[in-house]
């Protein structure tokens, strides 16, 4: 089913929740469907971390940690048929998602410079998509508490524990898949994606196949265009 947006050009879609829930998945096919450009800001974080260990930087010297986070030459795709992500010319499409990075990026995200830098981009590329029409599916672990409040819709995407481990194990094996779950639990503490928020529409993932997480999110976009 696809569907078209002119009459709600600029539109901006903020989808959140926790590794397993499906957000990834769901926010592309959504952008997909739509038309609509496609913000991972979760690749944000993991392309500044792996900056970070090329550079050597110490995650304790917080001044070069938020100057990275301002500075580091990104590259990313905003295309959802064209997964990619570069950093200072080196394609880092599928290192930024192995256990190297994974196991760190959370440290790197708690630190509150690099937050800072990296939400003013991400705010600067949705404001952006905003005033050109594109309109943008942005997704990542606070997009709809902190990042983008003001979003057109906003989506809570969660799934049991149990269910969200078996996603994990499917898709990562089983060192990815505990890295990850630890990264939630650390995450928890930095920003709050279990519970939604006032305003934020919350889907249940547990119980529902792929086209009907899909198919729900188009509904909530239809209702705030009516």
């Amino acid at each position: 089913m696809s569907r078209c947006l002119s009459s709600a050009p600029g539109i901006v879609i903020a989808i959140d929740g926790p590794s397993g829930s499906g957000k990834s998945s769901v926010s592309r096919e959504v952008a997909r469907r739509l038309g609509l450009h496609y913000l991972d800001t979760g690749a944000m974080y993991r392309a500044l971390t792996w900056w970070v260990s090329e550079q050597a930087i110490d995650l304790s010297d917080h001044s070069r940690l938020a100057e990275a986070a301002r500075t580091f030459p990104l590259e990313l795709s905003l295309d959802p048929d064209e997964r990619h992500v570069r950093v200072g010319g080196t394609d880092v499409t599928e290192d930024i998602r192995g256990e190297v990075v994974t196991s760190a990026v959370s440290a790197v995200a708690a630190d509150p410079g690099v937050r800072r830098g990296l939400i003013e981009t991400q705010r600067r590329l949705m404001d952006d998509s905003r005033v050109n029409g594109t309109g943008i599916v942005a997704e990542g672990r606070d997009i709809t508490t902190v990042v983008a409040r003001d979003a057109d819709v906003r989506v809570l995407l969660t799934a049991s524990a149990a269910e969200r481990q078996r996603r994990r194990l499917a898709e990562a094996g089983e060192a990815t898949a505990r890295t990850m779950a630890a990264r939630d639990a650390a995450d928890a503490k930095v920003n709050e994606f279990m519970t939604a928020a006032p305003g934020v529409s919350l889907v249940d993932t547990t119980s529902l196949g792929f086209d009907e997480v899909v198919e729900e999110v188009l509904r909530l976009v239809d209702a705030a265009r009516e």
